[in-house]
C-alpha cells in the first residue's frame, strides 16, 4: 500500500482523477450513491467531496464498474487479441475471462502463448484458462495433444488463471486417469476449473463438481441450472452470435440465486458485437426480462470477479482496481466512457489508443492435408435411409433424424431441391491422415455450390457443406490453398471468400476489414448459395463438428452420436 494513497483519501493530496456529479452504482449493497468519485494511481479512492488534478463532470450519469466476459474465445470473433481489446471497452467492457482452446488445438501452447504475447498490447485485462481438452474428445485429429504434464508449467503463470472447459465430462464421470491427472494439475496450483456439460444432472452431475469444477455456461434448461446452483457452480448466463440462452435462463435468475450467476458471450462474431454490444447487450436484455438494473450490473461485474478470484475488480469500493463504466442510463446501458485502471480508454464509442500486434508467424502455416480429391466426397449408400444431422436454429444443438434421401445408380447422395438435405463432410487438416468423413445435414438451407470453412470446433479441421461433390470439392482446396478462412462456390467458381492466416481460424486485419469481409460473406452465403436466413451461415456450420454438444455431429472420424458418445454409420439400416 502506498501511503500517499491514504494521504489521498484522508483529502491531505490531490487524487488524479476526480469523477464529479456521478451516481455511482454499490454491486454490494444493491443502492446507488450520488458522490463524487476520486482515483489515484489507478485504484478507486473513495466518494466523497474530493478533488482532483483531473476533474470529469459526468452529469448525472451513472458510473459502474467495469464490465466482466466470464467466459470468450477470442478466436470465435476472427480478431486477434490486440483486435478484440480495441474494440470491447467501446461496450463497457474491461476484464475477459479467455479460453483459447481453438488456437491451441491448432497450434499447441504455442497458440497459447502467441495470444499470451498478444494480449500485453492491450489495456483491456484478458486473463486466460488453460485448454483442458486438446483435443476435445478422442473422436477427432486436432493439431496437438496436450496431456497433463504439458500442463504443469503453463499452469503456474502469472496470466494463467484456471483450468479451462472441461468438455469431456463423460472422462470425469468415469474417472478417466487422464482426466484426473489434468484436474489434479489445477487443483495442486490452486486455478479454478471451467466446466462444460450440457444436460448433466443427477449423480452424474455430483461426480462432475464434486471432481472440483466450477461453472458452466452449457445449460440446456432452467431445472438443469438450479440445480447445478445448488450443487455450488456459477452459471454463466450465455448470449453470443449463434447462442442465446440468457434470454430463456434469466426467467429462472431469481433473489435466492443470482449471486451465482454471471454474463458470458463465448462465441462472438464482429458484427454482432458492433450491432448490439458485448456484456452491455446482456444488461439490456436481463433488465428488459424484468431483472433490476442494479442486480444485472452486479451479474456483469461483482459475481465474475468472485469466481475466478479477481478480488481487485468488479465492484465501485476504496482500493479496487479503477475499472469503471460510464452508463447514460440503466436501461439502454449507453456507454458514454470506459476507464481501465484510472486511465481513459474509450470515449462515445471510440478507443483512444493505437493498435499494435504481435508478430504471427509462429500461428500460421497449419495445413497438412494429404490425399484429398473428389472421390473421397462420394457415398456408396445402400438403401437412402439415413441417420442426419438436423440444425436448430437460435444454438449449437442438433437433432438426430432418420429420413430417406435419394441416391443415384452408385449409391451417392443424389440432392433435391424439395428437400433441405445436403451433403457435410469434415477434411482432416493436421496430421496428414487423408481422414474425410461425409454425412448429411438437414435445415442449412444451402440450394447452390458448396461452403468451406476452417474453422470446426473445436479441433478445426476444414468442414464442408454442399449440393454436389465438385462444388465443394473445390471449396476445400480454395480453403487450403488460401490458408485457412471460408470459400464459397458456385458451379466450381470462387464467389466469396476470406482469409484467416492465423492458424486458419484468425485474421490478422483490422476489425472494420474483418467485418466487412464476414458481412459480404455472409450476404453471398445467402443471396447467391441459398443459406438459411435464419441461421448464421459460417458460425453454425462451424459446430456442427463439436462431439460433445447433443445430438449428432461429425467429426474427421465419422458420424458421432453424442448422447450415446460413439459412432454410428450413416446408413440407420
Amino acid at each position: 500500500m502506498d501511503k500517499d494513497f491514504i494521504d489521498v483519501a484522508m483529502k491531505r493530496k490531490k487524487a488524479d482523477l476526480v469523477l464529479k456529479n456521478g451516481k455511482v452504482i454499490d454491486v454490494y449493497s444493491g443502492r446507488i450513491i450520488q458522490e463524487d468519485l476520486a482515483i489515484y494511481k489507478g485504484l478507486i479512492v473513495g466518494w466523497g467531496n474530493y478533488l482532483g488534478e483531473v476533474e470529469i463532470d459526468l452529469k448525472g450519469m451513472y458510473v459502474s464498474p467495469g464490465l466482466i466476459d466470464g467466459h470468450i474465445h477470442i478466436e470465435s470473433s476472427y480478431l486477434t487479441p490486440e483486435e478484440l481489446g480495441s474494440l470491447l471497452p467501446n461496450f463497457g467492457t474491461t476484464t475477459i475471462i479467455a479460453d483459447p482452446h481453438e488456437i491451441v488445438n491448432v497450434c499447441g501452447l504455442t497458440g497459447l502463448d502467441y495470444m499470451i504475447e498478444a494480449s500485453k498490447n492491450t489495456k483491456m485485462d484478458i486473463k486466460y484458462v488453460l485448454p483442458s481438452c486438446v483435443p476435445a474428445t478422442p473422436f477427432e485429429n486436432a493439431g496437438s495433444v496436450v496431456e497433463a504434464s504439458d500442463m504443469k508449467d503453463h499452469m503456474a503463470m502469472e496470466e494463467v488463471i484456471g483450468l479451462g472447459e472441461f468438455m469431456n465430462f463423460p472422462g470425469v464421470i468415469n474417472g478417466d486417469r487422464n482426466c484426473i491427472d489434468k484436474i489434479n494439475v489445477a487443483i495442486q496450483n490452486k486455478k479454478i476449473i471451467d466446466g462444460h456439460c450440457p444436460g448433466l444432472m443427477g449423480i452424474d452431475l455430483n461426480a462432475y463438481v464434486g471432481a472440483g469444477i466450477v461453472t458452466d455456461h452449457e445449460c440446456m434448461t432452467i431445472e438443469e441450472m438450479k440445480e447445478k446452483i445448488s450443487k455450488g457452480m456459477f452459471i454463466q448466463l450465455r448470449h453470443g452470435s449463434a447462442c442465446h440462452d440468457l434470454e430463456r435462463l434469466i426467467e429462472g435468475v431469481d433473489d435466492e440465486n443470482y449471486h451465482r450467476c454471471m454474463f458470458c458471450s463465448d462465441d462472438r462474431q464482429p458484427e454482432t458485437i458492433l450491432k448490439q454490444g458485448h456484456i452491455d447487450n446482456h444488461l439490456r436484455i436481463a433488465v428488459k426480462k424484468g431483472l433490476s438494473a442494479i442486480r444485472a450490473i452486479r451479474i456483469g461485474t461483482l459475481n465474475p470477479s468472485i469466481c475466478y478470484g479477481l478480488s481487485d475488480r468488479g465492484a465501485i469500493a476504496p482500493g479496487k482496481r479503477a475499472d469503471i463504466t460510464i452508463f447514460k442510463d440503466l436501461e439502454k446501458f449507453e456507454v458514454a466512457m470506459t476507464f481501465i485502471k484510472g486511465e481513459k480508454v474509450s470515449e462515445n464509442g471510440k478507443y483512444l489508443f493505437p493498435v499494435e500486434k504481435v508478430a504471427i508467424d509462429k500461428v500460421a502455416n497449419s495445413f497438412n492435408v494429404k490425399d484429398f480429391s473428389v472421390d473421397k466426397l462420394k457415398l456408396n449408400l445402400k438403401n437412402g435411409l439415413v441417420n442426419l444431422i438436423e440444425i436448430v436454429p437460435g444454438g449449437v444443438v442438433t437433432k438426430k433424424v432418420v429420413e430417406k434421401v435419394e441416391i443415384d445408380k452408385n449409391g451417392d447422395f443424389k440432392y433435391n431441391p424439395e428437400k433441405d438435405i445436403v451433403k457435410i463432410g469434415v477434411v482432416e487438416r493436421h496430421r496428414g491422415t487423408g481422414n474425410v468423413a461425409v454425412g448429411l445435414i438437414k435445415g442449412y438451407g444451402i440450394k447452390r455450390g458448396a461452403v468451406a470453412i476452417s474453422i470446426a470446433h473445436d479441433s478445426h479441421n476444414i468442414i464442408v457443406a454442399g449440393t454436389n461433390n465438385r462444388d465443394m470439392e473445390v471449396a476445400v482446396k480454395q480453403v487450403i490453398e488460401q490458408n485457412g478462412g471460408v470459400a464459397l462456390v458456385d458451379h466450381e467458381k470462387i464467389v466469396g471468400q476470406m482469409e484467416l492466416p492465423i492458424g486458419g481460424i484468425m485474421s490478422d486485419r483490422s476489425i472494420e476489414e474483418v467485418n466487412n469481409k464476414l458481412i459480404e460473406v455472409h450476404n453471398t452465403a445467402i443471396k447467391k448459395l441459398g443459406v438459411n436466413s435464419n441461421i448464421d451461415p459460417i458460425m453454425t456450420l462451424c459446430f456442427m463438428s463439436l462431439p460433445v454438444i447433443p445430438e449428432l455431429k461429425i467429426t474427421d472420424m465419422g458420424l458421432f452420436d453424442v448422447n450415446k458418445f460413439s459412432f454410428i454409420p450413416l446408413e440407420s439400416q
